[in-house]
Parts: structure tokens; sequence; C-alpha cells
């Protein structure tokens, strides 16, 4: 890893016109997190002297993300060019810090690994720069590496500038240099706007160092696509690609079943236990924890939810921030949110949602329910079609079950209420007032039978259809024509 000699500079002052987006370039998100915070993450383990982010377009949503993990930024504007970046930030790079790193702000795949081998290299090497550079299939696009006969970089040259025998090269700069700061800060200042854009380039660093004769080295990084940024919304979503192949491989080697793993989403903080099964088209976000043993089925989607071990989701749920222990099963089309917690063996069914709501031990709600603000005690079973009437316009109120309570079907329960343990509630009631322990709650009309009513009303009904009968055969009927005499 490097040493304290290292100072890391995040170029992330860019507004990323080839997106067509109000958002800067390095705060849209691939693979769970906003770019820049990748880069950040993976720098951050090098234990440089000092981070430093150069901020542009969106400073203060930039600074926002880069400043819980240590970064100090800077502002540059206008912005006028990754040389000028680097000139930027070197008010706030510190006086004993003998090499910098630079890397972009939209470079989200590259590794921690990668990027202290990048710093050996260079702090072994003595160069006056080396550049992380990789081979690729299709260098189109892309400046190339080229090297002299001593494996040195001989030049960097823009696509647009090579001459026939150098389309063949295949490796290209990644933009991610180590600077030795001796040699880089006096060439900053006689960097010249000599392009199309009137920008000065860090690039042309690289020239003005092989042009005084000083070394730059590149190392080839093993995967080529740590080198992919973010110009484009296609960009975007190979990137996004990459971290969701690297997250399911992660788990895949550490025991986890994942069905057409191609279709399953896993964002960077999920974790999941030996012996789960993930199946197709599932959704895993946010800090979700996983037990072992697990199934989760086709279509659900999981966002900060935590499962205990050996925990079923049948497909088609949707389980936000709540809390499933062990033996609990969910679904199918169920939905827990806002801090809904199952305990074990709780079984929620189809078209149950529960909202702030816990049920204990082995309690059930098997279908069309809603359980919101709610308390419901081991052992009880909420029949179909049951609800709290947690709101009453003004403030959510709490419905308290106790331990095996018999929930009749289409209950509805006006919370503030409380049902005893062991009560039972008549199917069809409107719980209004607390109901004690071991008592059935009955509150719905009387039902009334009347004898050969149906009869009688549908003698009525055929009476009343005859005469309008008859007036539609009398207005069909036509007319005989009139003699004229």
């Amino acid at each position: 890893m490097p040493t304290s000699d290292f100072v890391v500079v995040i170029l992330a002052a860019g507004k990323g016109t080839r997106l067509k987006s109000a958002v800067a370039k390095v705060l849209h998100c691939a693979g769970g997190r906003t770019l820049v915070e990748h880069v950040v993450r993976a720098c951050q383990p090098l234990k440089a002297r000092a981070m430093v982010a150069v901020v542009g377009h969106q400073s203060e949503e930039v600074s926002a993300v880069v400043a819980p993990f240590g970064v100090r930024t800077i502002l540059q504007q206008p912005q006028r060019g990754t040389g000028h970046a680097v000139l930027v930030a070197r008010r706030a790079v510190p006086a004993h810090a003998k090499f910098a790193m630079v890397v972009p702000g939209d470079a989200p795949l590259v590794r921690t690994e990668t990027l202290a081998a990048l710093a050996r290299m260079h702090e072994q090497s003595g160069a006056a720069a080396t550049i992380l550079s990789a081979e690729v299939e299709k260098p189109a696009g892309y400046g190339r590496i080229v090297r002299g006969e001593d494996g040195s970089v001989k030049a960097i040259v823009e696509d647009s500038a090579l001459a026939a025998e150098q389309r063949a090269i295949r490796e290209i700069n990644s933009s991610i240099y180590c600077f030795s700061l001796d040699k880089l800060w006096p060439l900053l200042g006689a960097l010249r706007p000599s392009n199309l854009h009137r920008e000065l380039y860090l690039t042309d660093a690289i020239a003005l160092l092989r042009q005084k004769g000083e070394t730059v080295e590149a190392n080839r990084a093993a995967d080529p696509d740590e080198v992919l940024g973010c110009n484009t919304r296609a960009d975007l979503a190979a990137v996004d690609a990459a971290f969701r192949r690297r997250k399911r491989a992660a788990l895949m080697d550490a025991g986890v079943t994942i069905e057409l793993p191609e279709t399953v989403l896993i964002d960077p903080e999920v974790t999941v236990g030996a012996d789960t099964r993930i199946e197709p088209c599932v959704q895993l976000l946010g800090r979700t924890r996983i037990g072992a043993g697990c199934t989760i089925r086709t279509g659900s989607v999981l966002a900060d939810a935590v499962l205990e071990d050996n925990v079923l989701v049948k497909p088609y749920s949707v389980v936000v921030a709540s809390h499933l222990s062990r033996g609990a099963q969910v679904g199918p089309f169920a939905h827990l949110r806002d801090g809904a917690r199952l305990e074990e063996n709780a079984r929620v069914g189809n078209f149950v949602e529960v909202k702030k709501s816990l049920l204990g031990d082995g309690a059930k709600a098997m279908h069309l329910t809603y359980l919101g603000d709610a308390r419901v005690g081991d052992g009880t079973n909420i029949g179909a079609g049951t609800i709290t009437c947690n709101y009453d316009g003004v403030r959510k109120n709490a419905t308290i079950i106790g331990k095996r309570v018999f929930i009749g079907s289409d209950t509805a329960l006006v919370a503030p209420v409380r049902v005893g343990d062991g009560a039972y509630i008549a199917a069809g009631s409107v719980i209004t007032e607390n109901v004690p322990p071991d008592a059935l709650g009955v509150a719905r009309g009387r039902q009334v039978n009347k004898p050969r009513w149906a009869a009688a009303r549908r003698r009525a009904l055929a009476a009343a259809a005859k005469p309008a009968k008859s007036r539609a055969r009398k207005k069909s009927k036509p007319r005989k024509p009139s003699r004229r005499r």
C-alpha cells in the first residue's frame, strides 16, 4: 500500500455533457452508488496523506457525497480541463507530499488493489509519471499507449491522431496517473490550451515530461473493465452491469445459489448467507442482510431488509426496512414496510400489507389483509380481509392483539383498540371497543330471514314486465293502408 508520501486527487468537476442530464456526471449512479463514491471508496484504503476532490459543476452536491469519507474539496471555477484541475488542487496538497495519484471521478470500476499496484510501481521505478493502462478488444475512441524499445511510454496518441501502423495498438490510457510532484509542478505552468476546447490537458504534461527526457511508465490493469469511464448513458449501463457481475460472482463464490444470475440485481452492501437460493428477477437493494438457507423467489424486491436463517419469500413480494426472523414466510404478492417485524415461524400470505407492525411467533395473516401500527401475539390467526383502521385523519393509532386470538374474516379493527389473549372475533365485525381475554367479540347487524320474500319479489317483477311487453307489441304492429273514396 502507498505510504503517507502520496496524495490522491480526484477530478470531479465536470458536467458530463454527453449524458444529456441536469445532474453532474459523477453524481450519476451505477452499481448502487454514485460514480464518485465508488472512486472514493476505492482510494480510501490506500491511506494516503490526503484525499482532495476538485469540484465544479454542482459542487455542493458533490462535496456532500465525498465529505463523509474525509475528502477535502476545492472548487475549480471555471473548468478549464484536467491539467487546470490539478493546478487548482495544488492549493490543497500537503507540502511534504512527494507523489500524487490522479483519478477521474467517473472511473468507478477501478479497484483498490489496482491503485496500490500502480503506486508501488511508480515509487519503485523512480519514473516521473506512471499511467494505468489496459488492453481492450475494441480500443477505438481511446488514446493509445505507444511504448519504446525499453518498454517505457513513448507517447499517448489520441485516436484521431493515430498513424496507420498504430491503429493495431490495443493498450489504452485510463486517465489514472501517478506523478512525482517535483517533476509535475514545474510543468503545469507550461501547459498551453492548444486544442479545440481551449483547455489544459494532463496528457500534455505527459508529453512535456517525455520532451524533457523524463521516464514515463505504464502499468496494465489485470481487468480491462476497471478503466471504463462513463461519458454516455450506454457507458453507465455497461459499468452498472460490470458491478452487478462482480457482486453476483462474489456471492456465488461464498456459497449462494443464483438462478439466471444475469436477471438478478444486487447492491454492493447486501450480504447473503451460504445455501440461500435466489431465483430469477430478484432485486436485493440497500443494506439488505440475508441469512443462511433462505429462499427468495422470482420477482421479489428486498430493500434494507433483514432476514434471519431459513426464511422463505414467495414470488413478487416487497420487503422494505423490515425484519423477518428465523423460519418466517412471506407472500406471494405481500408487502412489508416501515419497520414491520415477523417473529419466528410467523407467516404473511398473498396480498397482505404489514406496516410498522409486529407478528409474534407462529402468528398468521394469510389473505387480503392490512396490518398497520399493530402488535399481534404469538399463535394468533388473522382471517382474510381483516384490516386495522389505524388512521383517524389526524394521527396513527395502535391495535394490540393478544396471543392465540382468532380474528374472523372481513373484520375491521378500529384503533386504538385491544383484543385480549385467547379471544374470538366473529367474521364481519367492526370492533370499536376492547375485547376481553377469552371473550367473543361480535359487532355486526343481526341477520333477519324473510320467508318466501324472494319468490314474491320475482312474481312482482314478472307482472310489472308484462304490460311493458304488450305495449311494445302494439307499437310494432304495422298499420293497414287507408282507401280513398
